[in-house]
């Protein structure tokens, strides 16, 4: 890799939208850099607008709509240039705890209509069980990848999970390769 692509698509954990341009604009932003048509780029823009729930608001600005629209957004103009992968850095970490929930669903289910290979970045053990195929335990110093446990759970999946036996064990583990980590680095 050795500049910006479009096979790539990236979602920031901070609101990164143009405000000079609507939430359709937003979306319809990297189509239109790419000389895709007018009519292409509508017909991608009204299929993200609604499958992250956006519909009725694609004339807003973002300083119009909520930390939860606004990452909606963001992702919905990721995935409308049809990346191979799509990286997401602690996209949700500004969100409280119910958006948050609801935007993990949320990305699940795009997830099973696209089927891209994401690569998400998070601090929140939950949220790495709850989103992932397979966890990746990065080490303190040097950051290199320390364990991968596999997340086996079917992968519909919705918040009820997270209080079953099978997650809270899967949680003890990872907890206990993080701490065992932590408590290495620290006696060093």
């Amino acid at each position: 890799v050795e500049g910006p692509g479009a096979d790539r698509g990236m979602v920031f954990q901070s609101y990164t939208l143009f405000p000079w341009l609507t939430v359709e604009e937003n979306i319809r932003f990297g189509l239109r850099e790419r000389g895709i048509s007018a009519a292409q780029q509508k017909a991608r823009s009204d299929y993200y607008i609604d499958q992250v729930g956006l519909r009725g608001f694609e004339q807003h600005y973002p300083r119009q709509l909520s930390g939860g629209m606004q990452q909606r957004t963001a992702i919905a103009r990721a995935l409308a240039n049809d990346p191979k992968v799509l990286l997401m850095d602690e996209p949700f970490g500004a969100l409280d705890n119910q958006t948050r929930v609801m935007m993990q669903e949320l990305l699940l289910a795009v997830w099973e209509q696209s089927r891209k290979t994401v690569l998400f970045v998070t601090h929140d053990i939950d949220e790495a069980i709850f989103m992932a195929n397979k966890v990746a335990i990065f080490s303190a110093r040097p950051g290199r990848i320390k364990q991968e446990v596999p997340v086996s759970f079917n992968r519909q999946r919705d918040y009820t999970i997270k209080t079953s036996p099978e997650f809270m064990a899967l949680k003890a583990e990872i907890t206990e390769s993080i701490r065992s980590e932590t408590v290495q680095t620290m006696t060093y």
